[in-house]
């Protein structure tokens, strides 16, 4: 890819604007569209989004397990949509929340940001938990080739917190004792400021939920967030409670650089393409007035 995935971004969402619209295939969605719960709903379902999607939105997150449940068929369904997305000029980023490491998150990396792999994304999830070191293999194929990553930092689910919020020892000279959220936002904003570059958005992102805007008051990270050039990946907005005046709220200074993402709120609009862009449509005023 001749530029990177942050100035491809920073094009997209200047053209189209930050919403980033889930690809999830749900049972029970596919069965309010009418579809089976098979390869072939799958399927239709993924068509059906894609087509609404094109010239609306910048970036859309297909959810990577909603296809593998179905097995090796369901994964070249996920395959078909991602290069749909391609050929319609809609950035992928593909929700895998891998993490592992050595050779083993090579091949992740692989699998995924590769050119030819025909599950390569334009940008995946990662989970650092185990440490933020055992991702280097992801990033280093990610800058070869123009891809990105979006790290894991401040997720919504409630269970989350026992770990991102537990605080990092201190060594001997006193360094650490801060929380395992802001050492993520702090490894993601040097790795941005190594990379370069003076456009909005740097090529690694992070994901931090739509709903945590206290958690991210409490800890004082609204400004390390709006420092980190990172794109921000706000899942939960719509059915999982968060709204566009959350987001504003919650993220502040850092608001610029938030992907709000929603997935039922927008697809339960569906199935005809008209509905489904309608929703988009929608919720793009929304978080313009928000």
């Amino acid at each position: 890819m001749s530029t990177t995935f942050g100035d491809r971004l920073e094009e997209a969402v200047t053209a189209y604007g930050p919403l980033c619209v889930g690809i999830d295939p749900h049972p029970q969605l596919l069965h309010r569209w009418g579809l089976d719960d098979d390869v072939e709903g799958l399927r239709r379902f993924g068509d059906t989004v894609v087509e609404a999607l094109a010239g609306q939105v910048a970036i859309a997150k297909p959810q990577s397990a909603f296809f593998e449940r179905h097995g090796s068929a369901g994964v070249a369904v996920l395959e078909h949509v991602l290069a749909m997305l391609r050929e319609v000029g809609v950035l992928s980023l593909l929700d895998v929340k891998r993490g592992d490491v050595g050779s083993t998150m090579a091949a992740y990396a692989e699998a995924y940001l590769s050119d030819g792999s025909p599950l390569a994304a334009d940008a995946i999830t990662v989970s650092p938990f185990l440490g933020f070191g055992s991702l280097a293999p992801a990033f280093e194929l990610a800058d070869a080739t123009g891809r990105g990553v979006f790290v894991l930092a401040m997720t919504s689910n409630p269970e989350g917190a026992q770990v991102q919020h537990a605080r990092v020892a201190a060594d001997a000279a006193g360094e650490g004792g801060v929380t395992v959220a802001e050492e993520i936002v702090s490894a993601v904003a040097e790795r941005n400021a190594e990379g370069g570059g003076s456009g909005r958005f740097g090529s690694t992102g992070m994901v931090v939920g739509a709903t945590v805007g206290k958690d991210i008051a409490d800890l004082g990270l609204a400004q390390a967030l709006a420092d980190s050039r990172a794109p921000l990946l706000a899942p939960g907005l719509g059915a999982q409670g968060a709204d566009a005046g959350d987001i504003a709220r919650g993220f502040g200074p850092a608001l610029p650089l938030v992907l709000p993402s929603s997935s039922r709120g927008i697809l339960a609009a569906g199935p005809a393409p008209a509905g489904l862009r309608a929703a988009v449509r929608q919720q793009a005023a929304e978080l313009a007035g928000g």
